[in-house]
Parts: structure tokens; C-alpha cells; sequence
């Protein structure tokens, strides 16, 4: 679809500008803080072709829309007028989120933005290890230590990055906050750090207190601490200053008391914390790591569904800055690839077009990381598919788990981590757990979902006598009839000129090239939305079918000229009363194409949904049979 009109959608569906805190975006989601959630329409949202799924947690709303979420998010924020600065403070609808809702939300917003970068980072590092097991490459070399500078130089001034971020996060001056960073890690700081190590030099102070040094490089914790208390400074520094000196006296002052109690306090006690974070999950690991491999595989993509993955972000990247290497993210991969082959099975049993093109383009994209496809496309809507990613993901995290893998660099779970998880010692044991265990959820998932992924269905059988077009409508034993809405040539829905709907991805179904502009209700049932442009009205039937009708193709950029609507959402309708009006020659004089696709959005509920045959249909006449 178009990005500006998704955008567009997107931003009226959430309630308009005013009542967005802030937004940012992910690998695959738009992630809002709302002043008033009973603004959003989720249920208008899921139902957008251009919207894979709505996910509320962690205080945040959240729009999943697939890999061109950036270009979405760049036409969202140029049209609601959001600049660098404009998202509203933090504080600002903090009271509407429990503590936990508020962690993950800020855990997010300081680490979404490098993300990419982080991963990026981490795959040239797991590269350049591979390279060098494989002799491509020596050490001494300098084609080496610039690809070596270059993705390390991220992980190296990490607090720097994240003194930017989380700045920005707390709603204080990033630049301050980078500069907090930047002296954690100064050249007068390190050399500092190493003479005191080695002896050479008397005890360091500051005002003739003891300064406990660190060396703060690859840090993840202090500045985050450190960055908290300067934001909070600034904000009751700056209203008090005089207007003459506000200006360069808020920066001097954060940095004059946040550097040194840094250096005092807050980086010594926040590396204690650290430490203990570290050694704690390491204890636990060590006690039984199959059992926390079993665990971390099974519930990882629960965790990501609602986002709860972002809390432990911190903890793998804090292992790697005090341990060396990370136990926790090798544990993630087999979770990542059992849904990667739950869409694989899914492609291999399915005989339907759309849904093979849909569960062969989520297993590709799954392999290089990214699940949400794959979970909310492919897998989680046939339910089965989805349990049996999961424990995929824990057969062979349990087997990561046994044999210990460890990760050395930080980066998104994927094909490239079997890089990453290579020790500087070379090719182990260890190295061949994490691809087993790897290959070993994939399989499963893969083998079990084309073995029992969908419960047998009559897919093939001829149509019950009940459901025959002779029958009247209403729910039989085997099924549920769906009238036709309207007159016309029927249209497979592979072929309607809309990927979205060609797909799949809303349901199953057909489309209609109407002859004539009335839209009348095909079941007995109640209104479930009619959309504010009026070129689309979903029901729910008697029969527990959710039915999407929508007029012609794009038509929502019409803004509901030409079309009336009879009903309004809540009304109770029988069978061939009257839903919408629409105009056909005017709307196919503006251009627009009134193919009508008429689809059971919930389709994978039932055993299958069968079309009447023939090229054309009539009015009121049964179209669809709903399986049960």
C-alpha cells in the first residue's frame, strides 16, 4: 500500500496527533505512548490491509506493520508535524503505567533507535572471527583491524551512544548526556584506570574523597544511571536559572555534579549492580542451562508478541560488557528459527497460492531475525503451527543450553549469530551445539507443522447438502451460508489487484464486480464497524463469522464521497437488508477499480470456507459456506 496513506490511516486511527506522546519505531513496529487509550480503534487498525497486527503491552501501543516500517514511520511523523523535539516528556501520562509497563517502555526507547546498528555491529565482529578460523585473514592485518575497528568502535564508546538515547528517553539535553558518557571513557579517565591497576600510581581523588576507577568502555548500566540523574537535574535547573544564563548554566551544572558523583557514586554502585546481575543469571545458568535453554526457546516469541523481550536486551548486553561473552541470546535462536520453520511447514503443507507465498516470504525473512511475519501472518493465526515453533525452540535451546553456548558480540538472533557464538579460541564443541540445536528447532517445527499443523479439513470434499446453494441461510450442522451482498462476476481472490487481499492475510474468500451500487447483508448478525469512510462494513454473523465487506479496491482515499451508509455499528440486521449506497459511475469515473472482495476475517477459526460455483452471482443467492 501506499506509506503516506497508511500513515495517513494510521494516524486518525490512534486518535490524531494530540493524543500521541511519542512514537517510535522498531524492526517491524510503530511503538506509541497515547495520552487517552480509548481514542485508538484497535479493531479498525487490524483490520487495515496495510497493518499486520495490534499488540498492547508494556504501556505502549503498538502497530506491527512489517519490514517497511520505516518508511511508514517517516510519513506518519512528517505528517502529524512530530520533529526531533516534539515528542511530549516523559513524565507526561507516566501515572496511566504500572512500574513494570514503564521499565519496558523505556528500555525500548533507549535501545530501539541502535538496534540496528547494534546487530549490524555484532554480525561484522561474528564475521571477522569466521574469517579468521577460516585463514581469510590475519590478525596483524590491517584489512582486519579497520573491518575490526569498524564494528567494535559501537560496543567500545557504547556509553557514549546510549548517553544520547537515553538523554533524548528522559527528556533532558542528549548532547549533556553524551558528554556524561564521553568522560566515562576519556583518554585522561583510562590511563587513569590502567596506571592504578598496575600500581604505578598513588590513589585517585576527587576533592579529597577516593574515586573508585573502572574502565566504563562497552558499559551499559552507569550512564543509564547517570543520564536519569542529569535529565532530572536539568529539568529543575533550567526554569530556575535567570533567562541571561540558562542556557550554558544548565549544561555547566549537570555536567559540574553529575561527572563527579558518577565517578563517586553512581558508576561504582551501578557496576556493582552489574556484576551481580551478571553473576546472578550466570549462577542460574550454570545450576541447569538445558532447563534455562528449554525455558529461554519456549517462551522467547511469547515474550516478543507483547514485547516483554526488551527487558532483557539490558541483561545480554550487560553479560557481554562484564562477562566477556553472553549466554542468554545464543538461547534465542532456535525460538527465532522454530518459527521459521513453522512457516516452512506452512509452506509445504498448504496448496493455496496465497498462503504459500505468504509462509515462504515469513520463513525468509525469519531466517535473518525478524519473527512478526511469520507469528502474526502465518503461524499464531493457525495456532498449532505456532506451539509447535515454540517447542522447537526449546528442543534446541535446551540443547544450546547443555553444551553452553556463549555469544561474543551483541546482535538480532539469526542466521548470522552461529558467527557470533565462534570463541577466539576457534571452532568448538560449543560452535556446533548452537547449529544443531539451531537446525534441530527448525526441523521439528518444519516436520511437525506439515505433519499435523492443520486439522484434517473437507477442503476437497463436494459441499454438504445442507450448505447446497439450494439450502436457506443460517448455521447447520456442518456450516454457516453467506449470502451474496450484492450482483456480479465473481473474481478469485488471488486475482483481485490487491496484494493484501490477494494474500490472504485478512481471510478467506471472493470478490464481486458489482452491477449495481447496494451492499445487503449476506447473514443474520450484528454491525461490527462501519469505517468512517464508509467503503467498508464488517459484521459479525449469528453463526460466529466476522465479515469483511469492502468496496472496490483503494477506494479509502475517496474520504466517503459517494458512498452512504444505511447502518451504523451496533445495529442487529437480517439477511438482505440494506448496509450501503454507493455511486458506481462516479467512483469508476474517478478511477477507481469496484472489484469488492467479501471475506470471513476469521476464517482460520474454521475448518475452511468453500465459494459457490459459477462466474457469476446473484444477489442474496449463497456465495460462501463457512466449514466448521
Amino acid at each position: 500500500m501506499d506509506n503516506q496513506q497508511t500513515a495517513r490511516d494510521i494516524l486518525n486511527r490512534v486518535g490524531g496527533r494530540e493524543n500521541i506522546l511519542s512514537v517510535m519505531h522498531c524492526a517491524t513496529r510503530l511503538r506509541f505512548r497515547l495520552r487517552a487509550r480509548e481514542k485508538a480503534d484497535a479493531e479498525a487498525l487490524k483490520q487495515h490491509p496495510g497493518v499486520i497486527m495490534v499488540v498492547e503491552s508494556g504501556g505502549q501501543f503498538q502497530v506491527v506493520i512489517g519490514n517497511h516500517v520505516g518508511d511508514v514511520y517517516q510519513a506518519l511523523v512528517q505528517q502529524a508535524g512530530l520533529g526531533e523535539n516534539s515528542a511530549a516528556p516523559p513524565d507526561e501520562g507516566a501515572a496511566q503505567q504500572n512500574l513494570f509497563s514503564r521499565f519496558i517502555d523505556v528500555i525500548s526507547g533507549i535501545f530501539t533507535p541502535v538496534i540496528g546498528l547494534m546487530a549490524a555491529s555484532g554480525i561484522l565482529k561474528g564475521l571477522l572471527a569466521l574469517a579468521l578460523v577460516c585463514g581469510m585473514l590475519e590478525e596483524s592485518s590491517g584489512t582486519y583491524q579497520i573491518l575490526f575497528a569498524a564494528g567494535d568502535a559501537m560496543f567500545t564508546f557504547l556509553p557514549l551512544i546510549l548517553g544520547y538515547t537515553a538523554g533524548k528517553k528522559f527528556g533532558g539535553s542528549p548532547f549533556v548526556t553524551m558528554a556524561i558518557g564521553g568522560a566515562l571513557m576519556h583518554p585522561l579517565m583510562l590511563a587513569a584506570f590502567q596506571a592504578e591497576s598496575s600500581g604505578d600510581a598513588a590513589p585517585f581523588t576527587f576533592l579529597g574523597l577516593p574515586v573508585t576507577l573502572i574502565n566504563y568502555s562497552g558499559s551499559v548500566i552507569p550512564i543509564l544511571f547517570a543520564a536519569w540523574v542529569s535529565c532530572w537535574l536539568e529539568k529543575r535547573l533550567y526554569p530556575r536559572l535567570h533567562s541571561s544564563i540558562r542556557n550554558f548554566g544548565t549544561p555547566l551544572l549537570c555536567l559540574m555534579i553529575t561527572v563527579p558523583l558518577t565517578f563517586l557514586l553512581i558508576g561504582p554502585a551501578a557496576t556493582w549492580l552489574s556484576q551481580q546481575l551478571a553473576h546472578g543469571f550466570q549462577a542460574i545458568y550454570i545450576f541447569a542451562p538445558w532447563l534455562a535453554g528449554a525455558v529461554m526457546g519456549a517462551l522467547w516469541q511469547v515474550c516478543v508478541i507483547f514485547g516483554l523481550h526488551w527487558g532483557l536486551v539490558p541483561l545480554m548486553m550487560n553479560n557481554l560488557s562484564v562477562l566477556g561473552h553472553d549466554t542468554l541470546m545464543p538461547l534465542v535462536v532456535p525460538a527465532v528459527l522454530g518459527q521459521a520453520g513453522a512457516a516452512l511447514g506452512m509452506f509445504l503443507l498448504s496448496r493455496e497460492p496465497r498462503m504459500r507465498a505468504l509462509s515462504g516470504s515469513a520463513f525468509t525473512a525469519a531466517l535473518f531475525g525478524i519473527t512478526e511475519p511469520a507469528v502474526y501472518g502465518v503461524t499464531l493465526p493457525a495456532r498449532r503451527p505456532f506451539i509447535f515453533g515454540c517447542l522447537g525452540g526449546a528442543l534446541g535451546s535446551a540443547v544450546m543450553g547443555f553444551y553452553q553456548t556463549n555469544a561474543f558480540s551483541f546482535g538480532f538472533a539469526s542466521i548470522f549469530t552461529f558467527a557470533q557464538i565462534i570463541p577466539p579460541g576457534g571452532i568448538d564443541r560449543t560452535v556446533w551445539a548452537g547449529v544443531g540445536g539451531s537446525l534441530l528447532a527448525l526441523l521439528f517445527a518444519a516436520v511437525m507443522t506439515r505433519l499435523f499443523g492443520v486439522p484434517r479439513t473437507a477442503a476437497d470434499a463436494p459441499v454438504p447438502a445442507e450448505a447446497s446453494p439450494a439450502a436457506p441461510a443460517g448455521t447447520p450442522a456442518s456450516g454457516e451460508t453467506l449470502l451474496s451482498p450484492m450482483s456480479g462476476a465473481l473474481v478469485a481472490l488471488e486475482q483481485v489487484p490487491d496484494k493484501t487481499f490477494a494474500s490472504g492475510l485478512l481471510g478467506k474468500g471472493v470478490a464481486i464486480v458489482p452491477e449495481e451500487g447496494r451492499v445487503t447483508s449476506p447473514v443474520d448478525g450484528e454491525i461490527a464497524s462501519v469505517f468512517a469512510t464508509r467503503h467498508a462494513i464488517g459484521i459479525a454473523s449469528a453463526g460466529g463469522s466476522e465479515i469483511l465487506i469492502h468496496v472496490g479496491i483503494d477506494t479509502v482515499k475517496l474520504d466517503g464521497h459517494y458512498f452512504t451508509a444505511h447502518v451504523k455499528a451496533g445495529d442487529r440486521v437480517a439477511a438482505g437488508d440494506l448496509l450501503l449506497t454507493f455511486d458506481r459511475q462516479a467512483i469508476t469515473a474517478a478511477g477507481y477499480d469496484l472489484t469488492t472482495p467479501m471475506l470471513v476475517s476469521n476464517s482460520d477459526d474454521f475448518t475452511d470456507v468453500l465459494c459457490a460455483p459459477g462466474a457469476r452471482t446473484l444477489g442474496q443467492t449463497p456465495l460462501l459456506t463457512v466449514i466448521h
